[in-house]
């Protein structure tokens, strides 16, 4: 099953970061937040994946070219017949399979996915999510969800933290003060999908199609689309603030997203490419 990744939107409310990079590769604890969203996935046995890429992608592209040589020690030998050997293969803990597919620097979500269909033409049941959100959902729990109830499609439900203090009180007198409540909120979209391949029919390769209007709002009307409720960790990284947020949470050690265990996540890949919300 392949987890589809949009990665192409041009992140304008997190400028001080996007002017050189997409948003999906802005570090948390010095690793994109789409490293963090793929080693979620793969804690649950996802590893192939489409990256729909769009503004700069050729970020995106050298980050995964130099992936290996970033992670290891390395010999390169110059001349007429140059050669790069990679020292220690065994230590990269990542077994990914990844596609990366230049959807449009303009296109809308839908548009996207529907573009980077062809890259998973045999699967069935295939799931999308964006790339700028991180969360501790079950991908398993959600797979068996969505297979369980034989719809097209399931959108996760999360009920984001408040960006404001929750106060209870009585009379003039605060009885209690919650920095981030995150009870009592309606559900939001949060994404990570998941979508039968008829699903498609919804969508359209046109730049301007927008997955989560008329598509996922016809989907429900012919009720075809099911939710399902996440009531732990979820995050998205749209403005510093949020940026901040995530980076204080991996620092002290308290990232709730963190599913996975490895040996090196300490490990920082220095993103220092030239010039050449996610979508």
């Amino acid at each position: 099953m392949k987890a589809v990744i949009l990665c192409g939107g041009q992140g304008t409310r997190l400028r001080e970061h996007t002017d050189l990079r997409p948003k999906p590769m802005v570090e948390i604890g010095g690793r994109p937040i789409l490293w963090h969203i793929l080693k979620s996935y793969s804690h649950y046995g996802v590893t192939d994946f489409v990256l729909c890429l769009g503004y700069k992608a050729n970020v995106i592209k050298e980050y995964f070219l130099n992936y290996n040589a970033m992670m290891t020690d390395f010999t390169v030998s110059l001349g007429k017949r140059s050669t790069v050997e990679i020292h220690e293969m065994s230590s990269i803990e990542e077994n990914w399979k990844i596609t990366l597919a230049d959807t449009g620097e303009d296109t809308m979500t839908g548009g996207r996915v529907h573009r980077a269909s062809r890259y998973f033409v045999s699967d069935e049941t295939f799931l999308v999510t964006y790339g700028d959100g991180v969360s501790d959902i079950d991908i398993s729990q959600l797979i068996r969800f969505h297979t369980s109830h034989g719809k097209l499609a399931t959108l996760t439900g999360v009920r984001p933290p408040s960006k404001f203090g929750e106060l209870q009180c009585s009379g003039n007198m605060v009885r209690s003060f919650s920095e981030k409540p995150t009870g009592g909120q309606s559900l939001v979209n949060g994404g990570f999908f998941c979508f039968q391949r008829d699903f498609l029919q919804y969508l359209s390769s046109e730049s301007d199609c927008v997955l989560e209007r008329d598509p996922l709002e016809k989907c429900a009307r012919d009720e075809q689309l099911c939710v399902y409720e996440h009531e732990g960790f979820w995050q998205c990284m749209d403005t510093y603030r949020d940026w901040t947020i995530l980076n204080s949470m991996w620092k002290s050690g308290d990232a709730p997203w963190k599913t996975w265990n490895d040996s090196i996540s300490h490990f920082t890949i220095p993103l220092n490419f030239p010039v050449g919300r996610a979508a």
